[in-house]
């Protein structure tokens, strides 16, 4: 007998991203599913990491969050959205790469259950498409303020779309307002 597999795996745009959906369970009374797995996501994704932290963030419509990495204790991340939805952004910073320099836009949201596997060295941010969201991510990594870099969110050369209405600006802490723009953010 073939057990159906948890998760359902597939390639992005951006090299070695992964968008991931586990399998949900649903009746009358609600849904389940199994947020995270090791065995599951080691047998779907064969990759071996092992996760260290979780982090767990409440934002308001319009936040924008990012575009974060580290240059030392590189992270890893599996995200998530537990409430809302969010518009989630990866870039792609490593110069071996053969997406480097592309991004990828993808909606997260509590109701597609859909996670993404960001690997070690890529920026990462999202901005809250609901009135509020709850954004869940476990990294491999531990958080090294040291090293933590913001790439600017709107620089022209990276042009990435956010699902902005007119006239809305993102609401955002100084630190990302003040992202380094492509030319002068550290790569890999």
């Amino acid at each position: 007998m073939t057990v159906p597999a948890k998760l359902q795996v597939s390639p992005t745009a951006i090299h070695d991203v992964l968008l991931i959906e586990p399998k949900v369970f649903g009746d009358e009374r609600g849904w389940f599913t199994e947020s995270f797995n090791a065995n599951d996501f080691f047998d779907a994704t064969r990759l071996d990491f092992e996760f260290v932290q979780d982090n767990h963030s409440f934002s308001r419509q319009w936040t924008l969050r990012g575009l974060h990495y580290q240059l030392e204790q590189t992270q890893g991340k599996l995200v998530r959205v537990v409430a809302g939805s969010v518009f989630d952004v990866v870039v792609d910073i490593r110069k071996d790469s053969p997406s480097y320099g592309k991004w990828l836009g993808l909606e997260l949201s509590a109701q597609n259950h859909k996670q993404l596997w960001i690997p070690p060295k890529l920026a990462h941010g999202f901005l809250v498409l609901s009135e509020s969201a709850e954004f869940l991510y476990k990294t491999t990594d531990y958080y090294h303020p040291q090293s933590e870099v913001c790439l600017a969110w709107n620089d022209s050369v990276v042009d990435i779309k956010w699902p902005l209405p007119a006239g809305i600006s993102p609401n955002m802490n100084a630190k990302d307002a003040a992202g380094l723009h492509w030319d002068l953010a550290p790569k890999f």
